[in-house]
């Protein structure tokens, strides 16, 4: 699903380190007209891959801040505010 400004990363069934590389490209291909990268990355099977998505990227020079929502299973990682 694609919202305009909002993209969806669906990490699902990846290791860390493919998640990482696909999130990693994604936020180094951003263009001006991207605000947020939602990350699904689940976690009924485990809480792994959402911990270090939320630890890694919030020391990230592109990312603005991590945000959690009431779904566990998404993190959004905020590029820049909407004005």
């Amino acid at each position: 699903m694609q919202n305009t400004g909002i993209v969806e990363l669906d990490v699902h069934n990846m290791t860390w380190i493919q998640a990482k590389a696909c999130i990693d490209s994604r936020v180094k291909r951003a263009g001006k007209d991207v605000y947020v990268i939602r990350v699904i990355h689940g976690y009924n099977k485990g809480t792994a891959i959402r911990d270090k998505v939320r630890k890694e990227y919030r020391g990230n020079a592109k990312v603005k801040r991590v945000e959690l929502g009431i779904n566990q299973g998404v993190t959004d990682l905020r590029l820049r505010d909407l004005i």
